[in-house]
């Protein structure tokens, strides 16, 4: 690929990497950033497979910043980004056993195990209070101990 056309993604997903990152997200871009954070931490997370897609932009990451104003949150708030950090991505989903990829994606981790996860089919389609109160319940079972 050329320069132009690798700066001009950058330039295009930006704004979508800051959605989260504006909320408190830390991104994990590469594999290495990925396996840091899972050897080294501790609590719940929820770790957001974030994507160009349009039902990221309209439903997941408005949804997922609008979760955040429950009283109990996880401990940790990560995204990887999916067609664009390709190497981080596909290490992150390697931690999701069981579930297949899919983007954009939502999990609550405990540790290193998915306790709870929501697939794109469970965004698309979906209104947007609905995926708020499908977090915020598994915040309120998870995160809350």
């Amino acid at each position: 690929m050329s320069m132009a056309y690798e700066e001009y993604m950058r330039q295009i997903v930006q704004p979508m990497r800051d959605e989260l990152t504006e909320a408190g997200f830390n991104e994990l871009r590469t594999p290495e950033d990925v396996d840091s954070f899972m050897e080294n931490t501790e609590g719940t997370s929820l770790v957001v497979v974030n994507s160009i897609c349009g039902c990221a932009a309209g439903l997941a990451r408005p949804a997922v910043v609008a979760s955040l104003k429950s009283e109990t949150q996880p401990d940790h708030l990560v995204t990887v980004f999916a067609g664009q950090d390709k190497e981080a991505t596909a290490e992150m989903r390697d931690y999701f056993k069981g579930y297949e990829p899919s983007s954009p994606s939502m999990a609550i981790l405990k540790g290193n195990d998915v306790v709870h996860f929501i697939p794109r089919e469970d965004i698309e389609d979906e209104e947007p209070e609905n995926i708020v109160r499908n977090l915020q319940g598994a915040y309120q079972q998870y995160c809350g101990e």
